[in-house]
């Protein structure tokens, strides 16, 4: 089946983005999805055009282990920016696909206020088979986002694997959040995503669950300041000195602490400063291009068919231990280099 023209057109995708087509949306990130060698091509054309732009949205990542309660409070939040106005876009990041190739968060199901929401749009970022994937479609996307005028940009994921520390690099802000039953509030928590996070958020405190989400509260901001230290400055990528992370209770059900979450996250914004947010995206651009490079590489290396051919000949020989695995990785590197 033939690509409609019109996909095909970066021109008019992007004048049709800035008018606040929902259908230009869809269709844009199609195309820098799009593993197409002459899609990447008219996708860079209309990333670059869209670079040019003053977009300022708001980017927040969020993370949680699963059963947190991720898409509840997703919705409650984007929900609540709606309702003051603003354009929200969620884009749910889930690095199974890097081993499955499929999506399974950012379900609309899930969020069936929000889906219908002519404010909001949602929309799976796969991983096109690789973390450097993620960065390469969850970054496009979020540009194209902020090209359609949306104001604010959730990036969430799963809570698993190691894509937390690519969507940090891709934010401004890392939310985290947590739950008030799990006995020590750092177990279940990884300490890399705990660096990162610069707001976390004791989820699921409604009912006869506050006091204790309350307490949980107070042990897990204890904690913190154990693992970083009472004077440890900002966590890694906050983006600014003298922070203090805020821990704080909320339920994505009943709406309640949803605000203070919201303004714990705008504290930060301001906290980083103009220069210091700019500063931090300057650097994620620089990072973000070598993980578009190790991307590529990897995409070739896969495509290629000298690789391929010494593949097979010497994967008989690593299986048997007849050959060494670094001789194995010499063997295809050497084919790749003389592709």
């Amino acid at each position: 089946m033939s690509t409609p023209r019109r996909l095909l057109d970066p021109d008019r995708l992007a004048a049709d983005l800035a008018a606040g087509s929902r259908a230009a949306l869809s269709r844009a990130i199609t195309l820098v999805e799009s593993t197409r060698d002459d899609h990447r091509e008219l996708a860079r054309s209309l990333l670059t055009t869209l670079s040019g732009s003053a977009a300022d949205a708001v980017r927040v990542g969020l993370s949680g282990v699963p059963g947190v309660g991720k898409s509840t409070f997703v919705e409650a939040l984007g929900t609540l920016l709606t309702g003051r106005g603003l354009r929200v876009g969620v884009l749910a990041v889930d690095p199974s696909s890097v081993r499955t190739g499929g999506s399974v968060l950012g379900d609309k199901t899930r969020m069936p206020r929000l889906a219908a929401d002519p404010n909001a749009f949602i929309r799976p970022s796969p991983s096109a088979g690789t973390l450097g994937g993620v960065a390469r479609a969850t970054a496009q996307t979020i540009t194209l986002l902020e090209g359609a005028g949306y104001d604010v940009v959730l990036v969430e994921t799963v809570g698993v694997g190691q894509s937390e520390t690519t969507v940090a690099g891709l934010v401004d802000t890392f939310l985290l959040l947590a739950l008030a039953r799990s006995g020590d509030q750092i177990q279940g928590i990884k300490m890399g995503v705990l660096e990162f996070a610069v707001v976390v958020a004791i989820n699921k405190a409604d009912g006869d669950r506050v006091v204790e989400a309350t307490a949980a509260a107070r042990d897990l901001a204890g904690a913190l300041r154990l693992v970083r230290g009472r004077s440890a400055g900002s966590p890694a990528g906050s983006g600014g000195s003298g922070w203090s992370v805020p821990v704080l209770t909320c339920s994505g059900l009943t709406g309640d602490g949803i605000d203070e979450v919201w303004a714990a996250v705008l504290r930060h914004r301001t906290t980083q400063g103009p220069d210091g947010l700019a500063d931090k995206r300057s650097r994620q651009r620089w990072e973000l291009t070598w993980a578009l490079v190790r991307d590529e590489l990897e995409q070739r290396l896969r495509r290629s068919v000298p690789v391929a051919d010494t593949a097979d000949r010497v994967r008989p020989q690593v299986l048997a231990g007849t050959l060494p695995a670094p001789a194995a990785a010499d063997a295809i590197l050497r084919a790749f280099d003389a592709s």
